[in-house]
């Protein structure tokens, strides 16, 4: 029997959404132990919910991953169900769960969620989290086959969405900002390894190029190695490179959304 239902979504914890799918799983699984992984992605933030949920699968037990981040609930897009090693994740078509698929070993097999027998009656258009997903994965935990779900859809014709890109070169390491979490810590498409492949070691110093805008930064192991409102890097809990003022918001102070490019360098060049 599958061990756990995880729950991934932009609903905040202002009104009931989180408890009525918890709800929905609870009355028709109630054996399930259910495992919130986050419900404060910023709304409609596709790409944040990709790398919240692919970088806390790995500490995850197999089972079933519920993902519900969707600017275009109610429209044309499908909900899927992509088996992936010993999982099955659970969500739109629309990029979020091609993160986590790849992290836990790739696409076996994905179904179309669309029989309607497996649903909540009736099922509001606008609340999938609810009345789709909560109960497929209350009935995948209790044996339903994923096939039973609906057409097989080729793993090919997935959505993904693109990776974040790290280019070694000329002795510096371009790479991009992956994500900002709440404390406005911006984590790099860059890896400790690729630092090191540069000859950069916690103690160093970083050369930053933002655009135009160049400065140094000191390389160390946490953000507490430096004195409130400093800026840092360090590599964080993924191993990527973040940068960080501590006890302040790094993304508000250097303007560095989600997708922005970043060049890291040794600060002697």
């Amino acid at each position: 029997m599958t061990s756990v239902i995880t729950l991934l979504t932009d609903y905040g914890l202002e009104d009931g959404y989180v408890a009525a799918c918890h709800g929905v799983i609870a009355r028709l699984a109630p054996e399930a132990r259910v495992i919130d992984v986050c419900h404060l992605i910023p709304a409609g933030d596709v790409r944040r919910g990709a790398a919240v949920l692919a970088q806390t699968i790995p500490y995850l037990p197999e089972g079933i991953h519920i993902s519900a981040v969707d600017p275009g609930a109610g429209g044309s897009r499908r909900a899927v169900a992509i088996e992936a090693g010993g999982r099955v994740f659970i969500g739109p078509d629309n990029g979020l769960l091609s993160w986590a698929v790849r992290a836990g070993g790739g696409a076996r097999a994905a179904y179309e969620i669309s029989d309607d027998a497996y649903f909540l009656r009736p099922a509001s258009p606008t609340f999938p989290g609810r009345d789709v997903f909560a109960p497929v994965a209350a009935r995948l935990y209790a044996g339903l086959d994923p096939a039973a779900l609906g057409p097989q859809v080729p793993v090919s014709g997935l959505v993904t969405l693109p990776e974040p890109t790290t280019v070694l070169r000329d002795g510096s390491v371009e790479g991009e900002v992956v994500s900002v979490d709440r404390f406005g810590n911006t984590q790099l498409s860059i890896g400790a390894g690729d630092l090191q492949a540069l000859g950069v070691r916690v103690g160093d110093r970083l050369g930053v190029w933002l655009g135009r805008r160049r400065f140094s930064l000191p390389y160390r192991e946490t953000y507490a190695a430096v004195p409130p409102g400093e800026l840092v890097a360090f590599a964080d809990s993924a191993g990527l490179i973040a940068i960080a003022v501590n006890c302040g918001d790094a993304a508000q102070r250097l303007g560095l959304p989600p997708g922005a490019h970043v060049r890291l360098a040794p600060a002697s060049r």
